[in-house]
């Protein structure tokens, strides 16, 4: 049965929209945990546009459950990574300008780059993820890098219907089955919603961790945040078995 991470940048969006100290992240992940989830994933951003480095600070004391932080291939926010040691670092592009993270990281050109990142973090205990989007050699590179796990991006086979969303489904269960293969911890996410994320559960048992937030602090504004979770959580239990 695979896990459930919920990504709570969402919620320090709307702390920093007003400059207040308010919705807090911290104890929205409490919620979040008590409600069923097995991870908590953030974004510590160069820009820091919604998580703060305090918050990974008090996030990576309080909480029972693994903290997986998502970060860009930049020696300050490795750095923090490394004062705080998360329980996974999931490397990830970023731009500036995007609204969210628009595709997986090229582990490929970034290979030479990585490899001191991937080497320090290893020895502080920390497990590493690279989130890519689902092509072989993406994998393969990020096995030679050292990684102990993959996020495939879900986010082209979210946006696909018909014929075209099945052939991406396809594809993501031949990554899934390979990287499986190689050793890989095998998760998934981007854009996964309430009405795409079962589909893919039933198909690709290989992927035994989804990492989810937008769709989740979206529907929380109207049931709350721990009916919220709950309900994906039991669709990803329904859809896996």
């Amino acid at each position: 049965m695979a896990n459930l991470g919920v990504n709570i940048d969402h919620i320090a969006t709307l702390r920093q929209a007003r400059g207040t100290v308010y919705p807090d992240p911290i104890a929205a992940a409490l919620i979040v945990e008590k409600a069923g989830a097995d991870q908590i994933t953030v974004h510590l951003r160069e820009d820091r546009r919604h998580i703060q480095e305090q918050d990974l600070g008090n996030l990576k004391r309080v909480l029972l459950k693994p903290l997986n932080l998502e970060l860009a291939a930049a020696d300050e926010i490795v750095s923090v990574a490394l004062k705080i040691k998360p329980t996974v670092c999931t490397f990830v592009p970023e731009k500036r300008e995007e609204l969210t993270t628009e595709g997986g990281l090229d582990v490929v050109r970034e290979f030479g780059k990585l490899q001191s990142f991937v080497r320090e973090l290893k020895k502080a205990g920390v497990t590493v993820s690279m989130f890519v989007d689902p092509e072989l050699q993406q994998i393969e590179a990020s096995r030679e890098l050292g990684a102990d796990a993959i996020e495939l991006h879900t986010g082209r086979y979210c946006e696909l219907k018909g014929g075209g969303r099945t052939a991406e489904l396809d594809r993501l269960k031949r990554c899934a089955v390979h990287a499986m293969g190689a050793g890989l911890h095998v998760a998934a996410g981007h854009g996964l919603n309430y009405d795409n994320t079962a589909d893919m559960v039933q198909a690709i048992p290989e992927v035994v961790e989804y990492n989810i937030g937008h769709a989740i602090i979206a529907k929380a504004v109207f049931i709350g945040i721990e009916e919220a979770v709950k309900e994906m959580k039991r669709l990803i239990q329904r859809g896996g078995s």
